[in-house]
């Protein structure tokens, strides 16, 4: 303790993971807006869908069924030294924090104490369950300190929710107060919340989005004093209820208050391939090339910057089938423009992106005057390949629970 080394290691420790009140960089919903984003992205799993040698095994052409598990050992690879979060998928993500005790007596530092928390989300299938496992690790002392028995509580909060008022169920084995010693032989145990529905905004919809905040506190027990914090708020979760007609469960099996399901509201990624025999082949080149040289696809615009590439930028889903429609008649109209009337033959059919299923689809200045005309791109592509791209979208929107309209979102990624 003399030597300060071994605060000091403490220190670089804790210093990787600090707690803090916050929200992921990919919170879309009013959630977004509730609390400062992270400045870093997120950690993501990289994509199954060609991240590997050979085309994607895709058959019946379909997006890959999201990951809803996650264990202790993914999330603690995933979040690394740097990462304030981890997203698996909208089902399975994590967050962790460390904290760090400077134990004082005679008001000077006599020694120190740190653990990590690490909180796991993750949802069932067509479930409005989330289960919360929270994981205590790393318990480190060095020098004098009375940690062994410092009661430390934990809280699982939910201090927002949209709209407000809403009412949770709680379930699990949450423990309240434990001693450092207690944590440590305990190590794991969780909290599960419970929305139901009819809760929510829009009558076909159901949505209710909140923010889910992991909470520590601790005091140092009898004859002890702690300088600085006892305890922080890890970052913020951003769990999302609703029963949208259109995704699978709006019924509930004939259980009103079980309709719809549960996800977490971050972007999610659509990734289509590019490599040789994906069945998608041709249309995700054709996206490619919006996304790298947006100046030689059709109709020409010299400022053309598709959406869809970043966080920043996503699109996001409509379910108006007359905007579709009027997405897609607004491509075929360059095809033909472009190509000639002729253009389907070979058995090609016209290609646009963003897609007709976006409210940032070829019609967007058609409804909204901000918007820039003609920034999409429109192309006639092997009708397989355009059959193949739009069956994989239509499953992506069913299993990531996509909803309709700027509360939601997603990015596209191109493998090659």
């Amino acid at each position: 303790m003399q030597s300060g080394q071994g605060m000091e290691r403490l220190r670089q420790l804790a210093a990787q993971a600090e707690p803090g009140v916050g929200l992921a960089a990919e919170t879309v919903g009013p959630a977004a807006s509730s609390a400062p984003l992270s400045r870093r992205a997120s950690a993501f799993t990289p994509s199954s869908d060609g991240d590997g040698a050979g085309a994607p095994v895709r058959p019946g052409a379909t997006a890959p069924e999201p990951s809803r598990a996650m264990t202790f050992e993914e999330c603690k690879k995933g979040l690394g030294s740097d990462k304030a979060f981890f997203v698996k998928s909208r089902f399975a993500v994590c967050d962790g924090a460390s904290f760090l005790q400077t134990w004082v007596r005679n008001n000077r530092p006599v020694g120190e104490s740190m653990f990590n928390v690490r909180v796991v989300g993750t949802i069932a299938k067509n479930s409005r369950t989330i289960d919360f496992q929270y994981y205590f690790t790393d318990f480190t002392t060095t020098g004098s300190t009375g940690a062994s028995t410092m009661p430390i509580t934990t809280k699982g909060n939910i201090p927002q929710s949209w709209p407000a008022g809403a009412r949770y169920t709680r379930g699990g084995n949450l423990p309240g107060a434990k001693t450092f010693t207690q944590l440590k032989a305990l190590r794991t145990f969780h909290q599960t919340v419970n929305a139901a529905a009819g809760q929510g905004s829009g009558s076909t919809l159901d949505s209710l989005f909140a923010v889910y905040e992991p909470a520590i506190s601790y005091t140092p027990p009898a004859g002890w004093t702690l300088s600085g914090a006892q305890g922080g708020k890890l970052f913020m979760l951003a769990p999302r209820w609703e029963a949208a007609s259109y995704l699978a469960n709006s019924t509930g099996g004939g259980n009103p208050a079980k309709k719809g399901a549960a996800t977490f509201s971050y972007l999610t990624t659509l990734t289509l391939s590019a490599k040789q025999g994906a069945e998608e082949r041709a249309e995700a080149q054709h996206i490619r090339q919006a996304f790298l040289v947006p100046q030689d696809t059709k109709p020409y615009m010299s400022a053309k910057k598709v959406p869809g590439q970043k966080a920043a930028d996503p699109l996001h889903r409509t379910v108006s089938a007359r905007r579709i429609d009027d997405n897609r008649k607004a491509a075929v109209k360059q095809c033909k423009r472009y190509w000639g009337p002729n253009y389907t033959s070979g058995g090609k059919e016209c290609d646009e992106y963003p897609f007709a299923s976006t409210y940032e689809g070829a019609a967007q200045h058609d409804y909204d005057a901000d918007a820039r005309a003609f920034n999409f791109s429109a192309k006639p592509i092997p009708g397989d390949d355009n059959q193949a791209g739009g069956s994989i979208l239509k499953s992506f929107y069913a299993k990531n629970r996509i909803i309709d309209g700027t509360d939601d979102g997603f990015t596209v990624k191109i493998v090659t």
